[in-house]
């Protein structure tokens, strides 16, 4: 492996850039604790990071220390975002660490603070609560509502530092105003912080957008290099098994996980949580229910109640009997105060009924009266309050008079669940937690869900914990772990008709001897759209297509050394959706894939021929992209652009004399000649030539070589059908869908195209229910052979595979385009060289030809799958068949009786 290749693959280790400033620890105020001052530092070195700790290890400190330095750093002034009802806490925060007066601080400590803060007021923190910019100073630590960033009366980007407390509004990642606003607001700014200690964990789109927030990687870059897609949901993301330790890693590059401060080295005292009780209440649902099924049928029982819609019936039906077991819960604890977390406002009104002296926060409440409600309960100013986890489940401390708390019901939501047990359940909670969860029959699945994300939370800060105590804060040690999964064992299978390797094909490539290949066939990585395996020599674990092809020109030069002069590479490519956030355009755009191949082929030398167009369905690409749908274009046509088809792009490398367009090596064909029994074919017969057909004295002569007409459809012919009439709706009425297709694109291809008949076709099958919505039943199919519509698309390796329970490859390359390609530009015995071999099609599809395959691939296991179909190649041409054995015995015939 070159020095330059090599150091290529180390630099793709993912790993979070510092950009940030190195801070000394004296320069921290002595009231922070040890925990607090390492993740300060290392935030501020970092420059954007994510504090992702647990509730009651102190953020709000860390948050104004960060932004402190910064100020005093920079000379600018710092901006920290803050959910409502949270801006006291900040004040109060704000007030010990400028004064050090607070029950828990040492005497020694707050000698060495007021040593620290002597002579110098820029380590007194101020700050300031502001609605507009007009109201901040050129320096100094502002405090602003989520609501007053979001709808644009304050700019983010006049301030040089910006932290999000409690960052819920990036968990609506893409779907919600505040997301997309802040993205936008926020996009620049040198020092950002995001403060939350609930990352959710089964939605790992939360921490892709906080990534994307701070500006680590885009979503889109992420998704494609940790997780699988989900062809019907977007957003649904399930990562890779083989990639799941590395995402980790990269995660904890750039934010901190910390569940306690001994995960930090530090000591524990003091940081005990407090016991946690879950009571677990179930009330009667009605049974009964007057609802019917699709097709009219009565329903006898209701069902659990398991989606948003039925959830919320749910909970209207059983809203008197959980109100009575919230009132059971109260009278047994009389002079206890109470949090009573709801989600209707159906639910707050007969709280509001039900419970003597309850105070209520809502959503069109004036800000500030919520605020001061907020700050009311959290003194210890009355007895219960009940509100929505979404209005004050976040950032609020009510732990200094309150340890119980009533869910009068559940959501799906298991951050706001979570967050609200943590408003009471934190460090410097002094008594036992008691949560309350009343939940109807109906409900039951719901619960078990939450219940499921509540263990599923656990295992992630474990396994975030664990890698910090693995590898400490040293991103040089994460980068060193993550290069570990550079090369691969280098394996060969041989036989008699190919030869197999499992290896990074830039190196396989460089190792094969010159002008040795007869053709090149192969479908390359699709840029960043597919990681094939772990290894960072994959193609697919690149971070752009610049960095994809950057990877190319490490091999193409070596393919085109091999390749034997005037002989062909064939790149089989498709264009790629890029959606409309990564382009800031809005909408989505498609790439220039096929185009950058044909620049960058030309570039090392090749000589560009042309390409085939391979048809694709356009009903199914909608159904992954939801790009072309129905619905989206009658809202508006103008965003809507057209199915994205497969290409073959011929390449040549240029023979040795350039005198002459001939290969050194010639693809010869035999003429498949019609003429007199035993006549030669003509060296000059040509094209032009016409044929007799009406001469009853003439054969076909070399039944197997290549024939005029052959030629033609190779060429630039058309593939015509003859077709009785035009076809009718009448006559697709109670046709199954599969010979539907093959009537239509019989008549597609044998009758002058109508566009409007292709529409009304189609209109006359879906008013009888018979258009599929998954797949296009009715494509247009092309007679010219430069577009190849009727590629058998279930004719790859991948049916092989699922029939033996196997993995399936991600793009499995179909046996009717290699095919062609073999028979077209390469000869018996010579080698075909695939270096993206994938399942090994193409060495498969050589070996039935007489061909020699070779094959590349780094995927151990597509390599073992290629290996086992590349043997089930071999063993089949070398079995006899019956004709086999009578021609051998009519040849042996004459031997045998001379013998005699």
């Amino acid at each position: 492996m070159s020095e330059a290749y090599l150091a290529f693959l180390k630099a793709k280790a993912c790993i979070a850039v510092a950009g940030g400033i190195e801070v000394a620890d004296h320069e921290i105020n002595p009231i922070l604790l040890p925990h607090q001052r390492i993740m300060v530092r290392w935030a501020l070195r970092l420059g954007r990071a994510g504090l992702f700790a647990a509730f009651g290890l102190g953020k709000t400190f860390m948050q104004i220390e960060f932004c402190r330095l910064l100020v005093e750093k920079l000379g600018e002034s710092a901006l920290i975002v803050i959910p409502l009802g949270v801006r006291q806490e900040f004040m109060r925060d704000a007030r010990t660490l400028a004064t050090a007066e607070h029950e828990k601080i040492s005497a020694e400590t707050k000698a060495a603070h007021a040593l620290w803060i002597k002579g110098r007021p820029d380590r007194v923190p101020s700050l300031s609560f502001i609605r507009s910019v007009t109201e901040a100073g050129e320096r100094g630590i502002y405090l602003t509502n989520y609501e007053t960033v979001r709808d644009g009366k304050l700019d983010p980007r006049a301030f040089g530092a910006a932290s999000l407390d409690e960052a819920s509004c990036l968990r609506g990642f893409g779907g919600s105003k505040t997301f997309r606003e802040f993205m936008r607001l926020f996009d620049g700014i040198r020092f950002k912080l995001v403060a939350t200690a609930t990352p959710s964990p089964n939605e790992y789109i939360e921490l892709l957008a906080y990534s994307a927030f701070l500006e680590v990687m885009d979503v889109g870059e992420a998704k494609t290099r940790f997780f699988k897609r989900n062809s019907e949901k977007a957003d649904s993301l399930t990562i890779h098994p083989h990639k799941e330790r590395e995402f980790w890693l990269w995660v904890s590059s750039w934010a901190l996980f910390v569940q306690r401060p001994s995960d930090l080295g530090c000591d524990d005292a003091g940081y005990d949580l407090p016991p946690l009780t879950v009571h677990q209440h179930s009330v009667a649902s009605d049974l009964a229910t007057r609802e019917t099924e699709r097709d009219g049928q009565g329903i006898l029982i209701a069902k659990d109640a398991l989606g948003v819609v039925g959830a919320s019936r749910e909970k209207r039906a059983s809203l008197p009997r959980r109100i009575a077991k919230l009132s059971e819960i109260l009278s047994a604890a009389p002079a206890e105060r109470f949090l009573i977390w709801h989600d209707l406002e159906d639910e707050r009104r007969a709280i509001e009924a039900a419970v003597p002296g309850v105070l209520s926060v809502y959503g069109t409440q004036d800000l500030d009266q919520r605020e001061q409600t907020i700050i009311g309960f959290s003194d210890g100013a009355f007895q219960y309050l009940a509100a929505k986890p979404v209005i004050a489940g976040s950032g609020c401390n009510f732990q200094r008079h309150c340890h119980r708390a009533v869910f009068l019901g559940i959501g799906f939501k298991f951050n706001d669940f979570i967050q609200a047990i943590h408003r009471i359940q934190r460090f410097q909670q002094e008594r036992p937690v008691e949560i309350h969860i009343i939940a109807s029959e109906g409900e039951q699945a719901v619960l078990r869900t939450l219940l499921t994300k509540w263990e599923q939370h656990k295992h992630m800060v474990d396994q975030m914990s664990q890698i910090i105590r693995e590898y400490g804060l040293n991103e040089q040690a994460l980068a060193t772990s993550l290069s570990r999964s550079i090369g691969v064992e280098r394996v060969e299978i041989r036989g008699a008709n190919h030869r197999i390797v499992n290896n990074d094909t830039v190196l396989e490539s460089a190792a094969l001897a010159e002008n040795s290949v007869g053709l090149i066939v192969t479908s390359i990585p699709f840029s960043t759209q597919y990681e094939y395996t772990p290894s960072y020599n994959d193609f697919g674990h690149t971070d752009s297509d610049p960095h994809f092809w950057a990877q190319m020109d490490f091999l193409t030069p070596s393919l085109l050394r091999a390749l034997q002069p005037g002989r062909n590479c064939v790149i089989h490519v498709k264009d790629r959706i890029i959606p409309g956030g990564l382009t800031g355009l809005g909408f989505q755009t498609v790439s220039t894939f096929h185009c950058d191949a044909i620049q960058h082929f030309r570039r090392h030398g090749f000589a560009f021929l042309g390409m085939k167009t391979i048809t694709t369905d356009v009903v199914r690409e909608n159904n992954q992209t939801y790009r072309l749908g129905w619905s989206e274009q009658c809202k508006d046509g103008s965003k809507m652009g057209a199915g994205l088809p497969e290409y073959l792009l011929i390449f040549r490398k240029p023979q040795t004399d350039r005198s002459v367009s001939y290969a050194d090596l010639r693809v010869v064909k035999s003429k498949k000649w019609f003429g007199q029994d035993g006549e030669a074919v003509p060296d000059d017969f040509s094209e032009e030539d016409e044929v007799d057909l009406a001469d009853a004295s003439k054969t076909w002569i070399n039944p197997d070589g290549y024939s005029r007409a052959r030629w033609q459809i190779d060429a630039h012919g058309y593939l015509r059908s003859a077709g009785d009439r035009a076809l009718k709706a009448e006559d697709l009425h109670n046709v199954p869908a599969s010979t539907i297709y093959k009537m239509w694109k019989r008549f597609n291809l044998s009758s002058v195209y109508d566009f409007e008949y292709h529409v009304a076709i189609a209109e006359a099958l879906e008013t009888r229910g018979r258009l599929p919505p998954t797949f296009m039943l009715l494509p247009p199919h092309s007679p010219d052979q430069a577009v190849w519509s009727d590629v058998t698309r279930m004719r790859t390796l991948n049916g092989v595979q699922q029939a033996k329970g196997k993995e399936m490859h991600l793009c499995p390359l179909q046996f009717d385009i290699v095919d062609r390609v073999i028979a077209q530009m390469s000869m018996p015995g010579e080698t075909v060289f695939d270096p993206f071999g994938g399942l090994m099609t193409v060495p498969y599809r050589a070996i039935l030809q007489g061909r020699f395959g070779v094959g590349v691939e780094l995927n151990p296991g597509y390599f073992m799958d290629g290996a086992f179909h590349c043997a089930a190649a071999e063993e089949r041409v070398a079995i006899p068949s019956l004709f086999d054995l009578m021609d051998a015995e009519r040849s042996d015939a004459p031997a045998l009786e001379a013998a005699e």
